[in-house]
Formats: structure tokens, C-alpha cells, sequence
């Protein structure tokens, strides 16, 4: 029997399992689906469908740098446990790779020969959560080039290098020696990793964020009861601080308190004799927004005893 790829779609969405592994089953089973069903689920191939719908917010950031290119990844698991599984690890690793040659396309990561594996990274991902037993998503990617510089990248309390539960990227533009230019960027990128700014600069500054934040100072101005006159220089003076929380370049840097971000890469410019431009950053933090399911161990407890 000819195994088409409705065919092959029909079993994936019944079980949940990886392309190449569906195209096995229904070779093995001669095209039948229920039986194809069995057989992945003799080999725990099947399982991934059922682990599917559970809250993944633990797992491995991953970074990785190449000269002017690196890039940051996030894949998650269900627990802590899997973040020190060697064959978790590997995976992201090897996503962090792929995820650098693919520009962090995520679909295209997805589609993407898994090396050594003679499948996509798609069903590797699937193979994973049934071997491993957690269900497993790949999250996010991000990538950051320069034409002429470096890409320096950080992971905070690393499992090992490259891995850990926050990423950073820091992107600098120059034609500085590359050793000035990993180190400034490697201590920016520590700087990001404490500080979580949201922005590069003021001109980044998203004009929807920033016209709530003047909305909500200017409404906390006018109770102090002060003419407008006096209220419209305090919002001012309060968005200024505003960017200084927001905008990496205007933030305080945390290895020199005496100087700002901007000031930093300034005066690492002076000394190196050329320009050297601050083009970009990444902070990816492991589950960072997912919200995460909080058990009542008591209430368990009590509801089994009835």
C-alpha cells in the first residue's frame, strides 16, 4: 500500500509522533492507522501527544558565538530534573547551532536535518519528550550579526558552557581588536544579564510604552495638587528616569557606578582609537513570561484523604 502524506498526517495527528517515525509505522503495518497507532506506542513514540498539553517552563537557554554572529535559544521542559539530562543538553546545543545557521527562523530550525539522526529536529523534539518522558517545546530564538566586530555572548550560573538559565547576547560594531572587543563585550553582557533592560536606546523605545508610562506620571503628577507648568517638568524628569531603568546605553553600569552603559563603550572606543557602536542585545531568561501551573501540596493532601 502506497503510504501518502494524507495518510502520514492522519497518524501524526493521532499520536503525535514524528514524521519519519509515522512513515515507519504505516510501512511496518502496511498503511493500517490503528495498528501503525500500536506500534508507536510498543516503541513510546506515541506518548509525546499524550504530554503535550503540560505547562513547560523549566528547561536550558543556550548561546552560542562565531565571530560577528551568535545566537540565543530557549528550549523547554517540564521540570528542572531534564536540564541535567546529557541528551536534553545535547539537543539544545545542537539547536543553539542550527539556530545560528538558520537566522533564527524558527520554522526552518524546526524543518532541519537533526545531525546524525536522519530526521528533522521537529521529530527529534518528538523522539525527546517519549524517550525522556516530559513534554519538551522550543520556545524561542534570536540572533544578532555584525559585518565587521564581535558577537560576544554570557550564561549566567552556566550546567556547562553555553548552557544555563539565562543567555546573553551583546552585538559590537568595529574594526577594534577583536580581544578589547570580546572582553567590553562579554562585561556588557554580564551588565544585561543583572540589569534586564528592555531596550537599546531612548529611539527604541517602543512609542506605545513609553506613551503609558508618561499617561501614568502625568495622572500621579497632578495629585500632588502643583500647577501644570511645575507638573509637566516633573514627568519630564521622571521619564528621563524612566529610560534609565528601560534603555541599556542610559542605564548605570554595574561593574563602574560612576559611569552609564553608553559612557562605557565610549571611553573603550577612546582607548582602542576607533569607533566601536553598541548595534544590538539578547537576554533570554528560562521561562520568562510562561505562566507556571503552582500546586497546592496541601489541598492535594487533603483532597486524598478524601
Amino acid at each position: 500500500m502506497a503510504i501518502t502524506a494524507a495518510l502520514v498526517k492522519e497518524l501524526r495527528d493521532k499520536s503525535g509522533a514524528g514524521m519519519m517515525d509515522c512513515k515507519k509505522a504505516l510501512s511496518e503495518t502496511n498503511g493500517d492507522i490503528d495498528a501503525a497507532v500500536d506500534w508507536l506506542r510498543t516503541k513510546g513514540l506515541s506518548k509525546a501527544a499524550k504530554k503535550s498539553g503540560r505547562v513547560a517552563a523549566e528547561g536550558l537557554v543556550a548561546v552560542i558565538s562565531a565571530g560577528t554572529k551568535g545566537a540565543v535559544v530557549e528550549i523547554n521542559a517540564e521540570t528542572d530534573f531534564v536540564s541535567r539530562n546529557e541528551t536534553f543538553q545535547g539537543f539544545v546545543e545542537e539547536v543553539a547551532k542550527i539556530a545560528l545557521d538558520k537566522d533564527a527562523d524558527q520554522d526552518a530550525i524546526m524543518a532541519a536535518d537533526y545531525p546524525g539522526a536522519g530526521r528533522s529536529v521537529q521529530d527529534q523534539l518528538t523522539d525527546n519528550i517519549a524517550t525522556i518522558g516530559e513534554n519538551q517545546s522550543f520556545r524561542r530564538a534570536k540572533v544578532l550579526s555584525v559585518s565587521n566586530g564581535v558577537v560576544s555572548s554570557y550564561v549566567h550560573s552556566a550546567l556547562k558552557p553555553g548552557l544555563g538559565k539565562i543567555g546573553v547576547l551583546v552585538a559590537l560594531e568595529s574594526d577594534a581588536d577583536s580581544a578589547v572587543l570580546e572582553g567590553l563585550g562579554k562585561q556588557i553582557a554580564m551588565h544585561v544579564a543583572a540589569a534586564r533592560p528592555d531596550f537599546l536606546g531612548k529611539d527604541d523605545v517602543d512609542p506605545e510604552v513609553l506613551d503609558r508610562e508618561r499617561q501614568v506620571q502625568i495622572e500621579t503628577a497632578r495629585e500632588s495638587g502643583k500647577p501644570e507648568n511645575i507638573i509637566e517638568k516633573m514627568v519630564e524628569g521622571r521619564i528621563r528616569k524612566y529610560y534609565e531603568e528601560i534603555c541599556l546605553v542610559e542605564q548605570t553600569f554595574v561593574m563602574d557606578t560612576d559611569k552609564k552603559v553608553g559612557q562605557v563603550v565610549a571611553d573603550a572606543a577612546k582607548d582602542a582609537g576607533t569607533d566601536i557602536k553598541l548595534t544590538g542585545f539578547a537576554r533570554f531568561e528560562l521561562g520568562d513570561g510562561i505562566e507556571k501551573k503552582e500546586d497546592d501540596f496541601a489541598a492535594e493532601v487533603a483532597a486524598m484523604a478524601g
